[in-house]
């Protein structure tokens, strides 16, 4: 008998020389398999072939090598002359996607998604434009005769329905070469008859059809029939519809079918896919709809993310409220003031003379801000008959400057008022109140300080005492000059000295600086001691921001947990959908696609849960300044809490996604 490959001219559109495939062996611990045993085929384009065998015969396994699903083990596929074999996986993808069109016996349609969704699938992993293809795949199921069914979803349609839609989606590129595995298996026979004379019309517009099936009354439908048993070809006969069309022509009535035009295989790694954006686009949308599917399990996953981004974002303002607070109470003694004063050498000998001249020395020196002696001492001060032990701060007009401190009512006193000894007097907050409890404002009275009257010009804001020293509150404060001549007319120098730095940062380069000067200047003797306050501000400021950081840190492991969340969701649901991600490789779909997929899904996963998670932060902020907690928002913080939420997503969904991307075709195809 001579077969029908035999009779067709020209080179073949697919060529198996020897093709064999094993299962099991080598380190897979399962015993060895052999489906297929040395099969040679040669199809033609244009032919509609049918592949009969009962089941276990190998007819599938050769369906999916013929498809591109699976590769042989041995022996050759060549594809329009050229080895399958030398193919990449992209370039597989590409004949999947440009070349073959699946018709399955399980139809193998996404459930989540419509008719016509289903539909344009392939079309979206060849970039497409969506008007374009939503345009094709509605007249597709309009030919098919589901123009009415094009919003249905799967369960929602009839077998005989769900295969005409897996034709449709077969066809969606062209379906030059359709393959198609038991499409009647799971029919009534009234729907069987339908797909069958679909099958044939296609045949007859020039797709080239191969046919896989048990049954002998629907492979004698084809043009030509190879009979496969025990992985071997046991026959190779021509079809009904091949008698037909030999019958037709024999009688010269005949015409040459159009065939199917199929595209070049592209260079490797020349493959052609979606714009970047639109797939971007594809998958987000995708993956909404399953987030909407799938409510309950979808919040749980953005509670641990919410919850994350919270933490950082509440913790992180806590911390930094904290910080300012303490920095604007220690500001008000300055954070970087040293105190200097005379000693005596600890060598021995008397003690040191701060001049004048020695502090005009230091206010030359560029490290140095501001130089404020002070002279001061409990005294007793009157107001009418009201007397009290008072410590009275005698200092230069820069005092408000140097500390930090604002006055509260009136005014202080200028420097030439200090040069020209005038005897004003600026009371503290506690010290107002002793005074004149009853007078809110007490500027013009006047003040006795020791046996001198003094007027009041200025009342200083609420301050509070520094740690270990007398209140300021408590007392008043008088111009340096003038209380030197008035009040401490015994006084020589300074009790103490307090320099103000440049900056924080050079508050040791100033204690240096101030220690060589009066080293030059006192010949050589340390009679002189200098105090650097400042250091121990900034040591309890660093260890506030320690705090703060320890604070992100907690915070950030929550997000972590809350992103090993998104990676355990993601996980089950790439097992949940391994036969989706089988049928979109099916359909096209590289690996690099299915990966973009499912890090789109958990990146989208996160984006949700950080945009929900600024505003629940935001709102617990609220509600804790209610409460009268100190909290600083930080925009960089809250940038950085979104910012590190969408990273988490795509960190901890790589992993499933990248399962995903290497799963089997064949296998993913019959995963549950």
């Amino acid at each position: 008998m001579v077969s029908m490959a035999e009779s067709c001219e020209g080179p073949p559109l697919i060529a198996l020389r020897g093709i064999r495939k094993h299962y099991g062996g080598g380190d897979s611990g399962q015993p060895a398999v052999t489906v297929l045993h040395g099969i040679d085929l040669d199809i033609h384009a244009g032919e509609f072939v049918a592949v009969v065998g009962s089941s276990g015969s190998g007819k599938s396994t050769l369906m999916n090598i013929l498809g591109c699903l699976d590769r042989p083990s041995e022996g050759s596929y060549h594809f329009q002359g050229q080895d399958v074999a030398r193919l990449d996986a992209d370039a597989l993808a590409w004949l999947r996607r440009e070349a073959f069109g699946f018709v399955f016996q399980g139809y193998h349609l996404i459930a989540s998604e419509s008719a016509s969704e289903n539909v344009e699938m392939p079309a979206i992993y060849t970039g497409l434009p969506k008007p374009q293809r939503v345009q094709r795949a509605q007249a597709l199921l309009q030919r098919l005769g589901l123009g009415e069914r094009l919003g249905n979803r799967p369960n929602q349609l009839s077998g005989g329905q769900q295969q005409r839609v897996s034709i449709a989606r077969a066809l969606m590129n062209g379906g030059h070469i359709i393959l198609a595995d038991e499409p009647t298996g799971a029919l009534d026979s009234h729907s069987g008859a339908e797909v069958m004379a679909l099958l044939r019309e296609l045949a007859a517009a020039g797709h080239t059809i191969i046919l896989i099936t048990h049954d002998r009354s629907v492979a004698d439908q084809a043009q030509r029939v190879i009979e496969i048993r025990d992985g071997r070809i046991i026959g190779d006969s021509v079809g009904q519809l091949g008698q037909d069309a030999a019958q037709t022509d024999a009688k010269g009535s005949g015409s040459e079918r159009p065939l199917s035009a199929i595209p070049a295989i592209p260079a490797q790694g020349s493959a052609s896919t979606a714009p970047l954006l639109a797939e971007l686009a594809e998958a987000a949308r995708s993956a909404w709809r399953g987030m909407r599917l799938n409510r309950v399990r979808t919040s749980l996953t953005l509670l641990g993310i919410v919850i994350g981004v919270v933490s950082v974002i509440v913790m992180l303002a806590i911390g930094e409220g904290a910080r300012r607070k303490v920095v604007e109470q220690m500001g008000t003694m300055g954070t970087a003031i040293l105190y200097m004063g005379s000693q005596s050498p600890s060598t021995g000998g008397p003690a040191g003379q701060i001049t004048e001249e020695d502090l005009a020395a230091l206010r030359e020196l560029p490290e140095i801000r501001r130089v404020m002696p002070v002279i001061g001492d409990p005294i007793t001060v009157r107001y009418g008959n009201a007397d009290k032990q008072i410590y009275v701060f005698a200092s230069s007009e820069e005092m408000p400057l140097v500390h930090h401190w604002k006055v509260g009512q009136g005014r202080y006193y200028t420097d030439a008022e200090d040069q020209d000894l005038a005897p004003l007097v600026v009371l503290g907050h506690k010290a107002h109140q002793h005074f004149f409890p009853d007078t809110p404002n007490p500027l013009g009275r006047q003040l006795v300080i020791g046996s001198s009257a003094f007027e009041v010009i200025g009342v200083m804001s609420e301050r509070g005492a520094d740690s270990g020293a007398q209140n300021y509150d408590d007392m008043v404060f008088i111009p340096y000059q003038s209380g030197r001549a008035r009040v401490y007319q015994a006084q020589t120098q300074p009790d103490y000295v307090v320099i103000e730095a440049v900056s924080s940062d050079l508050v040791n380069e100033a204690e240096a600086a101030i220690r060589r000067v009066l080293l030059e200047r006192h010949g050589g003797r340390e009679d002189f001691g200098i105090g650097n306050a400042a250091a121990r501000i900034q040591a309890e400021a660093a260890t506030r921001k320690s705090m703060a950081v320890m604070l992100g840190l907690i915070a950030a492991v929550s997000l972590v947990v809350g992103g090993i969340g998104v990676m355990n969701v993601m996980l089950m649901t790439v097992r949940e959908r391994t036969r989706e991600i089988g049928i979109r490789m099916a359909v096209g779909a590289r690996q690099s696609d299915i990966l973009r997929q499912f890090l789109t899904e958990a990146s989208l996963v996160t984006l949700v849960g950080g945009c929900v998670g600024l505003l629940a932060g935001l709102a617990v902020g609220m509600v804790l300044l209610v409460l009268d907690v100190p909290l600083v928002f930080s925009v960089r913080a809250m940038v950085g809490a979104f910012v590190c939420a969408v990273l988490t997503g795509l960190i901890f969904g790589y992993m499933p996604a990248k399962t995903a991307a290497r799963l089997d075709p064949v296998r993913a195809l019959a995963g549950e």
